[in-house]
């Protein structure tokens, strides 16, 4: 039986929503331009220092999304499933640092990965990586904007659909005005206020639910699976596939991307092992709610796991607290929505317009302005209609992640052998994306020769992402070495069991099929790609120069040339 809730009144949650996005529609306009830079919009200049980025690639990693998840996990799982959770999305933003710094020093100046694509293969490529860049950042703006939903109709008079809108408006008013530069500067100021509400109000929940004679007595709420620290079904079912999906989100997800492009390029190093900290600790820490929420036999409203979070907070939080927690989500869901508006934008300007309508030489920065601000707005628009489908945040992001799953050998392997075609490249996406998808919404029969098929390829991908992480750090020879050896070790055990597993055999399978394909169709390749040709072609498209026409010296008609812009 679930304890009595308290909540706001609506004149209370219009203020502390004013104060939030008042205050950060502030800070916007302090940094905004008169005259906006193109470039600026979309990177800051590829020069923000170590607290700034550090700040925002924590607060970006950390969304109420993940909040939420991390709480569903422990409900779920028991013990160990926050630890699922948070820990290897913690360890996955430590692997991205490597593999960052190798993009960095191959596109210097870029603005997307897809952007890379475009020069190191094509329009294909370039436009594959994008789309799926499209769906998974318009996905997770509207997660977060389910979350903030579900908050606000949970802690006041308001219904779900107008806690989206309210949010969704709120996000919008401030990335909006300046773009890029807004979302990094409200992150800092986003997640110091995340942390410091952590460090209170999860004790405080904890002591005012009866920590810790709640866990004794609620233990027999448990299976034995849920109190098991080494719960099989926790990895199998949480860890397992997590683990595959959030190196995929590391690799194939421009919101990390953006991040990756803006940092000062000696500062990648410690900015991720900072928040690999910052985001393990709070993800982990929120998500053991769910846990004690286990050991009380707490029931979410009507079944739904994104009530956890909310409702243990109303029950327990006197006044101030609550409006502290009200604030801690709505900045966590805000500091990602702001970097998924931001990501589209980029992606629709760089990519869509700046690359395949107009062209690198021909793109025109106000326009490209005006082509990111629409995006924004249109982004909005779509994520609040999708929101009111009210669809379980836990299994959107791990299928986003197993999608990308088909993106993660191809874009890396384009980063370091030269190799690699086009061709490749598209044909290993779309043939994962082929045999991903049927598995995963079991559309196929797991039983026969099909199920061991299908394993094989599971067995495969393990090896394979255990050896793309060691990659990273160590080198080919050493990835080999783990590659190889883990699936060997892993085969014996795998045939016959992953078939009960579909979502971790299709995130496995999306990187087998990826990488076998790819390989095959580039290892005799001929072709022998100059790196250098990356730099010198995905770059600013904002350089100062604006299109004129001028008389040319013949024939009085006009042809067209660059003048310097004053300031």
């Amino acid at each position: 039986m679930n304890p009595e809730t308290v909540g706001f009144s609506a004149l209370t949650v219009v203020l502390l929503l004013v104060l939030f996005y008042g205050g950060t529609f502030y800070v916007s306009t302090r940094i905004g331009k008169k005259n906006e830079n193109a470039d600026g919009y979309m990177t800051a200049g590829n020069k923000i220092g170590f607290g700034i980025s550090a700040a925002s690639m924590t607060a970006t990693w950390i969304w109420a999304s993940s909040m939420y998840a991390s709480a569903s996990s422990g409900y779920t799982y028991g013990i160990s499933g926050p630890i699922h959770y948070g820990l290897w999305g913690a360890l996955m933003i430590l692997f991205i640092y490597p593999f960052g710094k190798r993009i960095r020093k191959v596109a210097p100046k870029a603005h997307t990965l897809a952007e890379v694509m475009y020069v190191r293969h094509g329009r294909s490529s370039q436009l594959m990586l994008a789309g799926s860049n499209v769906v998974g950042s318009v996905i997770s703006l509207m997660s977060n904007f389910i979350a903030g939903g579900v908050l606000i109709s949970m802690l006041s008079p308001f219904n779900f659909i107008q806690g989206v809108f309210a949010v969704a408006g709120g996000v919008l008013l401030y990335t909006l005005w300046s773009g890029f530069r807004a979302s990094v500067l409200t992150d800092f100021m986003q997640v110091i206020a995340m942390l410091g509400a952590v460090a209170i109000i999860v004790p405080f929940i904890f002591f005012a639910a009866g920590f810790p004679a709640a866990f004794e007595t609620g233990a027999s709420n448990l299976t034995a699976q849920q109190s098991n620290f080494f719960s099989s079904e926790a990895f199998l079912n949480q860890g397992a596939p997590y683990i595959a999906a959030v190196l995929a989100y590391a690799i194939g997800n421009q919101t990390i991307a953006q991040r990756l492009f803006a940092v000062r390029e000696d500062l990648i190093k410690p900015t991720f092992i900072t928040a690999t900290i910052g985001y393990g600790a709070m993800v982990i820490g929120v998500g053991m709610l769910g846990v004690l929420a286990l050991y009380l036999g707490f029931e979410p409203t009507g079944g739904d796991l994104n009530n956890i979070i909310p409702e243990m907070a109303a029950s327990y939080l006197p006044g101030i607290l609550l409006a502290l927690f009200f604030i801690m989500i709505i900045g966590a869901l805000s500091s990602t929505a702001d970097s998924d508006l931001s990501a589209l934008s980029s992606i629709m300007m760089a990519d869509i317009y700046g690359q395949n309508i107009a062209g690198k030489k021909k793109a025109n920065p106000k326009t490209m302005l005006l082509v990111g601000r629409l995006t924004m707005v249109a982004a909005t628009a779509l994520a609040v209609a999708l929101a009111s489908m009210q669809m379980n945040i836990l299994d959107l992001l791990v299928f986003v992640g197993a999608l990308w799953g088909a993106l993660v050998f191809p874009v890396l392997a384009s980063f370091y052998w030269k190799k690699v075609t086009n061709k490749a490249f598209t044909v290993s996406v779309i043939a994962a994306l082929a045999v991903f998808i049927p598995v995963r919404f079991d559309l196929i029969p797991m039983t026969g020769v099909t199920a061991v098929l299908i394993e094989l390829l599971a067995v495969l991908g393990i090896g394979i992402v255990l050896g793309l992480m060691a990659f990273g750090f160590f080198g080919l020879r050493p990835a080999l070495v783990l590659g190889i050896g883990a699936t060997v070790v892993a085969a014996p055990f795998c045939f016959g069991f992953l078939r009960d597993y579909t979502t971790l055999s299709a995130s496995l399978v999306a990187y087998s099929v990826s990488t076998i394909i790819c390989y095959l169709m580039s290892f005799r390749s001929t072709q022998n790609f100059d790196f250098s040709v990356i730099a010198e072609r995905a770059g600013d498209f904002d350089t100062g120069e604006q299109p004129v026409a001028v008389p040319s010296a013949d024939s009085g008609n006009t042809t067209t040339t660059t003048v310097q812009e004053r300031d």
